[in-house]
């Protein structure tokens, strides 16, 4: 073991999980990306970026349509490719694979299989950590995202989040890559980023597969 940390991990959940804050809390977490006596970026990238249309909240990677299909499994497979060229670093991806599949399959219909790209991201190291939210804590989580939301319509109806997330146990029950379920209900991202650090150090997670 060299004792370089590379971290990859992917954060999966509905809105409101905390997914966002989680990362960039990660992103500067001594026991992920070791002890920094300057700030310099480190890759932190996301699916939910909407890079697909030139407009505000416009497709991407999660929520491609039918007719964007080859450009976002195009996508895929150049972040797989990347991934694998620069497999000795950390990587965090905000929303994924397991984002998309869950967005084709309860709003578009459509099923894709990722078995795929977990087969190359297993390799590397990659692990899922799985946000989610105890049902009755939505309601606070939506009061204190419309404070700063610029799009509040897309937090009306939250029975869609709790579909969501059930989705997204079911495709995390099936993945190829280590999982953990996170309750991020209490917020307190101190707690949260340690028990991921605590979780990555049981399994091996810190470091480059041997």
């Amino acid at each position: 073991m060299s004792g370089k940390l590379v971290p990859k991990i992917i954060l999966e959940g509905t809105r409101l999980t905390r997914k966002t804050d989680l990362a960039f809390a990660l992103n500067e977490h001594p026991r992920i990306v070791g002890p920094r006596k300057y700030r310099y970026p480190s890759p932190l990238v996301s699916g939910e970026w909407c890079a697909f249309s030139n407009y505000p909240w416009g497709k991407g990677l999660i929520n491609f349509d039918l007719e964007q299909e080859s450009q976002a499994m195009e996508t895929y497979a150049t972040w797989a490719r990347l991934f694998e060229l620069e497999r000795f670093y950390s990587w965090i991806v905000d929303r994924f694979h397991l984002s998309t599949q869950m967005h084709q399959h309860l709003y578009c219909g459509r099923d894709y299989d990722f078995r795929w790209i977990e087969e190359r991201l297993a390799p590397l190291g990659f692990r899922i950590v799985l946000c989610t939210r105890r049902p009755g804590t939505f309601e606070e989580a939506r009061a204190e995202r419309l404070k700063v939301s610029g799009k509040p319509s897309q937090y009306d109806d939250l029975s869609i989040f709790l579909r969501e997330q059930d989705y997204l146990h079911e495709l995390a029950e099936r993945s190829l890559l280590p999982v953990l379920k996170l309750d991020t209900s209490s917020g307190d991202l101190p707690l949260l980023t340690n028990q991921i650090a605590d979780w990555l150090e049981a399994n091996g997670g810190l470091y480059y597969p041997e």
